[in-house]
């Protein structure tokens, strides 16, 4: 059968998995009762990924049209998961790049275009939302057409096609529809064509010896685990002998149990499969993502996939919190030790190393990359805490390098001169400005990442909730001296019991409160944040004294503003180097490393 392999590349939140959903849909992939044909982002199948509303995690899926078998790869728009993009692209021969009409080209736009490009895909151009009333096609394409400027391999990339969508609608067009054809019918066909002239068949390499390198791993309670990648050479087939390794050697002998094929979004067994097609086969229990599989008769080894290195590490441990074992099941460092060994097997971007005692440092490409994990814990039933997280940094030379990444903020512009001068503070450099259609600013900075650690939440509050943040990984440049402090002091408990009226309105006197009545609390946890710089002790569990005499007002309702709810991330965000964040499967606590006032201030002395 005639074979196609193509990922969709974007930056997040600009459409791919709904587009993906419409190619699936009008692909037939689905009978019209199906429970898909009214579902949206078929593909974001993790309960994480439908409430943050992005990709997290690779996942292919396969459809047939005109008799070509088209292997579609959907890959994460966020930059921290990027190593699930750098992988996958491995797997194809061509990319649809979606831009949205009205943001046009952001930092991930650029990141995953350079990695299509450098390993020689053919990208086909989709400019989504036309419908926006604000889009801004004409400077969008032009934009576009300045990063493959920017980032082409050789002069055959310039030439690229491009499309024009309502990827929620499933309508696209092969020219700039008119405000009339817009509201036509319309279909995803010019997108199916388009995939068929304008992505090349993988090589015809079946009659070599059977080779694969292996870019994702599955696993489930049936048939163990699944080894998932594109047929380089040869033919997959039941009982073939293979060795597994790198070109450094092969190190163990398997045989191939069973080979499943994708079709929509189920796995296919098939009695073989030819070189070129996407597979996953099960059987070769010893492998990792960047093996090469290769049949043991005439074994060679392909070159391993080169992922980004961390940027960002924290510290995780079991917990020691007074609530230790009130809301998990899971407790212990060695369960969670067990449980990190499983994940590095198929999160590529994620390290570990040892750390002091029970603590276990891990090292991701951002904050959301190293909190999805911790998130995936707390709802298998963890309960852990986690330090204030570092950025990595390199010695060369003598001299210390950290990561400068490129932040773009888009705001209102009466918050864009605030914007600038929080970043200021922070090393950030403003590179450029500019006036987006609607009348918003688009302002581009170069930071240090360790500016970036609490900046997201502080600017949202400034903006008050409308900047759009994003940034990507630029390089790494020699390391600019201390980073101001930019967050106030705290309000800790000073008693074990539970949150009252009375001692949270005296709280409230003295800054912003993290809990509300009723909330049980511990000496040395974080109750709020302080209106000064430095940390206050307060008793948020005392009670208002009894008296037989009444007085005006006495009995008056106190009214108590609400508590601030912050999100995994906004907690990882706030942490300073003496504090913890326990996270356990039903709540998110701050705390002191040292619970107790008197042991915390002769700490402080030394």
């Amino acid at each position: 059968m005639d074979v196609r392999n193509v990922a969709i590349i974007a930056h997040v939140d600009h459409g791919k998995t709904t587009l993906l959903d419409g190619l699936l849909k009008q692909a037939h992939v689905f009978r019209d009762n199906e429970a898909q044909m009214n579902q949206v982002l078929i593909m974001d199948s993790n309960d994480q990924e439908r409430e943050r509303g992005i990709t997290i995690s690779a996942k292919n899926t396969a459809v047939t049209y005109k008799g070509v078998k088209i292997n579609i790869v959907d890959t994460p728009g966020h930059a921290d998961f990027g190593g699930e993009v750098e992988r996958t692209l491995n797997m194809t021969d061509g990319a649809l790049l979606i831009v949205d009409a009205k943001e046009g080209p952001m930092p991930q736009t650029k990141f995953v275009l350079k990695k299509a490009l450098q390993m020689g895909l053919r990208p086909i151009v989709i400019i989504n939302k036309i419908d926006k009333p604000d889009a801004q096609i004409a400077k969008v394409i032009q934009a576009t057409s300045d990063l493959f400027l920017d980032l082409a391999t050789d002069t055959d990339q310039l030439d690229f096609p491009i499309y024009y969508a309502i990827g929620r609608e499933g309508k696209a067009w092969k020219f700039m529809p008119t405000k009339e054809q817009i509201n036509e019918p319309a279909d995803l066909i010019p997108i199916f064509d388009a995939i068929l002239s304008d992505v090349p068949s993988p090589r015809e390499a079946s009659s070599e010896p059977f080779q694969m390198l292996v870019t994702s791993l599955d696993w489930d309670n049936y048939q163990g685990k699944y080894a998932i990648g594109k047929i380089t050479g040869g033919i997959a087939k039941p009982g073939l002998s293979v060795v597994v390794g790198t070109p450094e050697g092969f190190r163990e002998t398997a045989k191939i149990d069973r080979v499943y094929v994708n079709q929509g979004l189920k796995r296919l067994q098939v009695e073989e499969a030819h070189a070129g097609d996407i597979v996953a086969l099960t059987g070769i229990k010893g492998c990792r993502i960047g093996d090469t599989v290769a049949d043991a008769a005439n074994p060679t080894a392909l070159p391993t996939i080169e992922i980004a290195e961390p940027t960002l590490k924290m510290a995780i441990s079991s917990n020691t919190s007074p609530f230790v074992g009130h809301d998990g099941t899971i407790l212990t460092s060695q369960k969670i030790y067990e449980r990190i060994l499983k994940e590095l097997e198929i999160n590529v971007s994620l390290k570990m190393e040892k750390g002091e005692g029970n603590e276990y440092i891990l090292s991701g490409r951002g904050e959301l990359h190293l909190s999805v994990f911790v998130e995936t814990l707390r709802r298998e039933g963890f309960e852990m805490q986690i330090s204030k997280p570092h950025v990595i940094t390199k010695q060369i030379d003598g001299k210390t390098y950290e990561p400068i990444e490129e932040l773009t903020v888009d705001v209102q512009k009466e918050f864009a001169n605030t914007i600038t001068g929080e970043c200021g503070k922070r090393k950030g450099i403003l590179m450029s400005q500019t006036e987006n259609e609607d009348g918003s600013a688009r302002l581009m900075f170069e930071i240090p990442t360790r500016g970036l650690l609490g900046l997201r939440n502080l600017l949202l509050t400034v903006s008050r909730g409308t900047a759009v943040i994003n940034s990507t990984f630029l390089r790494f440049e020699p390391m600019s001296g201390v980073m101001p402090k930019t967050r106030n002091g705290v309000l800790v408990s000073s008693e074990t019991g539970k949150a009252v009226s009375y001692g949270l309105n005296n709280a409230q006197a003295r800054g912003a409160t993290f809990v509300g009545p009723q909330t049980p609390v511990y000496e040395g946890m974080i109750v709020g944040l302080n209106s000064r710089d430095t940390d206050l002790e307060i008793n948020v569990t005392k009670e208002k004294k009894q008296s037989n005499v009444r007085s005006s007002g006495a009995d008056d309702a106190i009214t108590l503003t609400p508590p601030i709810a912050m999100s995994l991330e906004q907690c990882i965000d706030f942490l300073e180097e003496d504090e913890y964040l326990e996270a356990t499967p039903k709540n998110l606590r701050l705390r002191k490393k040292i619970l107790n006032g008197s042991l915390r201030a002769k700490s402080q002395k030394k």
